[in-house]
């Protein structure tokens, strides 16, 4: 897999072919050919729609595209007050959101564009390889302190997690934990890839991120759902098959009334470029 290096919150991309910042473009002749789209939310799903919004504007004379991260949390905030187009998500929207949603008249229209295998990682020079879910929930509630406990060095284990703003922090403590609560010795990061770099210059360290932000600075642990039975590496092949245990599907969310202006590019996302496009980013296409 080529390593992708996503570190603090997202840059944004930016393309217009008139080089102008207003909402619309126009062609040579002053007709519009198109609309600035917006995309916000989920970390994890970042890499990806970088690389779609890229590779859209290349083929698409015209076209314009930000993306910006932050979180899932963030981008549902952004689309509920209106300043994204499209949120992208790493989980589903809560039963509360859904009532935000409904209580602002706003009709969300969902999307899976791929699916992540999400992967725990240590440093590199941890002798720990694998781990069961119950210990990786001991770990991050803080049952489990040092890493003798679960057959590795004598050392202190450094928890690092997402912020409670992300998706990915909730998709771990519900599929992970078991929904139980992080201990409050465990350190939480604005952005996953600031996990990534946290972990590489820890040496007790563990921490979870999306497949896409793997590198060869950090190891991935194989995790075992059947209390240490058997033990899968977070992959793309282990994610298409359902073989690895911590998949999930990544999401944009979008209101109906803009689906004429967003539809295109969601469009793109979906088709077999689009999904090539997953594919190259380190994720798992829908097909």
């Amino acid at each position: 897999m080529k390593n992708l290096k996503f570190l603090f919150l997202a840059i944004p991309l930016f393309l217009a072919s008139c080089g102008g910042d207003a909402s619309q473009t126009t062609g040579t002749e002053g007709t519009e050919t198109a609309t600035t789209v917006s995309v916000k939310g989920s970390d994890t799903v970042l890499p990806l729609s970088q690389k779609e919004a890229e590779e859209y504007m290349k083929a698409n004379a015209g076209a314009a595209i930000t993306v910006v991260g932050g979180g899932s949390g963030t981008g549902i905030t952004a689309l509920l007050d209106g300043s994204t187009d499209i949120c992208m998500s790493s989980r589903e929207l809560k039963t509360d959101e859904k009532l935000k949603f409904t209580e602002k008249s706003i009709d969300v229209k969902e999307a899976i564009v791929g699916f992540d295998a999400l992967s725990v990682i240590v440093h590199p020079e941890n002798k720990v390889g694998q781990l069961t879910r119950e210990q990786i929930e001991k770990i991050f509630t803080g049952e489990i302190k040092n890493w003798k406990e679960v057959g590795g060095a004598d050392a202190t284990i450094v928890a690092y997690s997402r912020e409670s703003s992300s998706g990915t922090y909730e998709f771990f403590k519900e599929h992970v934990m078991d929904k139980k609560n992080y201990a409050s010795t465990v350190l939480n990061m604005p952005a996953t890839g600031a996990i990534v770099q946290s972990v590489s210059q820890t040496k007790g360290a563990i921490g979870y991120v999306g497949l896409a932000y793997l590198t060869a600075s950090v190891k991935p642990v194989s995790v075992s759902y059947d209390a240490g039975k058997t033990f899968v590496a977070p992959s793309i092949q282990g994610a298409k098959d359902k073989s690895y245990p911590v998949a999930r599907p990544l999401y944009y969310f979008y209101d109906a009334k803009n689906e004429s202006k967003v539809k295109p590019f969601v469009d793109y996302v979906l088709s077999d470029a689009g999904q090539k496009n997953v594919t190259d980013a380190g994720y798992v296409p829908i097909k």
